[in-house]
């Protein structure tokens, strides 16, 4: 995002992280070679969605080059599931997490072999318990009760079906966008049950895979995520050593965040990898023949994204300005701050054909949608230079959660579309 953007916004909030990672060209944001009307003609509407394939190989790669060698990295499917983003993807990192029996056929449709795959849910149906034993992914256990069911389906099958079991530790992800863990939660089984179940499995007819340990999401906190991290291999080393077994993969998880709001500063990662490289030596005897697994999903595809909607309308109502757009919450909506959060913040937008003009936008104006709600804002009281009708306005920060996480239904407007450049 241009500079320009960030400095105008000063006179009413606190600024956006940089959004460094596209180009510009004569005041155009650019995605590749092609500007977003170029894209708007390419996919024949908007609004769109639009990911670069290059921020997402620079993310990925930065991300390897700051963790130790030896931690695996998955991509969580669910963050972003649109097919050209999953094959491209699997090219990328060594194995993929996924929530539904959907995104494992997905998963299951790239190069990526069933073997580093790993299926997570705590409602997970007999049919989709079915298909991830036929295909050879490893199932993350839920619950006791599920696995029973496993077992059941597996000697029904005479297929030995991969399993994990997903622990629910006592501790949190504090400063956690979502937290997973802690307390009483729906997800993973509490650990204080997990030593047993690893010596039922271990006892039976399955294969015993490991660990899946997931805290928390979107955190920015270096300290906080440390923490989950010493607590996480500990918790690990507990469990197994109390069970007299070894593991073939313990998920740690990932929860780092990205900025999206006005203050928030992007992860610095050193601190958080030398700590992890510090885990690694301290529990290398114990952890020797274990694959140490982080799983990313919004971190790697999030800021490779950009929402894309064209301005239908100019209007004033009571000396507020307001721009109205063809696209809103019913393809955003983590965006329109329907997805989670407290408090509505706006994410980073822009005027994608006008990125110039900013030190001199001395009026706030609120972008809103064309659905009859008064929930539907892209962004609200915010400095842009003067807009006209026909105009593009783009979010960014938009790789993860997006339309796939959205009503698109909702009212009946039409669909959006995609597209990986």
């Amino acid at each position: 995002m241009p500079n320009s953007v960030p400095q105008a916004m000063k006179k009413t909030a606190p600024i956006h992280a940089p959004m460094a990672q596209f180009s510009s060209e004569n005041g155009q944001l650019m995605i590749g070679r092609f500007t977003m009307r170029d894209i708007a003609n390419m996919v024949g509407q908007t609004p769109f969605y639009a990911y670069d394939r290059t921020v997402i190989n620079a993310t990925v790669n930065a991300l390897r080059q700051a963790l130790p060698a030896a931690i695996e990295l998955h991509y969580a499917i669910k963050a972003n599931p649109y097919q050209p983003v999953i094959n491209h993807m699997a090219s990328l990192v060594d194995g993929f997490d996924v929530a539904s029996a959907g995104e494992m056929l997905r998963a299951l449709q790239t190069s990526m072999g069933p073997e580093n795959i790993s299926f997570a849910g705590p409602g997970k149906t007999n049919q989709e318990l079915i298909s991830a034993i036929t295909a050879g992914v490893t199932l993350n256990v839920e619950s006791a009760s599920e696995l029973t069911k496993i077992e059941q389906l597996s000697q029904h099958l005479n297929i030995k079906a991969n399993v994990a079991l997903r622990v629910n530790p006592a501790f949190e992800l504090k400063s956690s966008g979502m937290q997973m863990t802690g307390g009483a939660k729906p997800f993973g089984i509490d650990s204080e049950q997990v030593a047993d179940l690893i010596v039922r499995i271990n006892n039976s007819s399955l294969n015993f895979i490991g660990l899946h340990i997931f805290s928390g999401s979107q955190n920015l906190k270096p300290q906080a995520l440390i923490d989950a991290h010493n607590q996480t291999f500990a918790l690990a080393s507990q469990l197994l050593e109390q069970a007299d077994s070894s593991a073939i993969s313990i998920n740690i998880g990932g929860g780092f965040g990205i900025p999206y709001f006005p203050g928030e500063s992007h992860l610095p990662l050193s601190e958080i990898c030398e700590n992890l490289e510090r885990l690694l030596t301290q529990y290398q005897r114990q952890f020797s023949q274990t694959k140490i697994v982080m799983e990313f999903g919004r971190y790697l595809v999030g800021p490779a994204g950009v929402y894309v909607c064209e301005v239908i309308d100019i209007k004033q109502s009571r000396q507020q300005t307001f721009v109205v757009a063809n696209g809103g919450l019913h393809h955003h909506l983590s965006n329109s701050g329907n997805f989670g959060q407290v408090i509505r913040k706006n994410y980073p937008v822009a005027v994608a054909n006008r990125l110039t003009g900013y030190q001199n936008a001395d009026e706030a104006v609120t972008l809103v949608g064309p659905l009859c709600t008064p929930l539907d804002i892209l962004a609200n009281k915010v400095q842009l230079p003067a807009i006209e009708v026909g105009d593009l306005i783009v979010v960014y920060q938009s790789g993860a959660y997006g339309a796939s996480a959205s009503p698109q239904q909702f009212l009946g407007h039409p669909n959006l579309t995609e597209i990986l450049i």
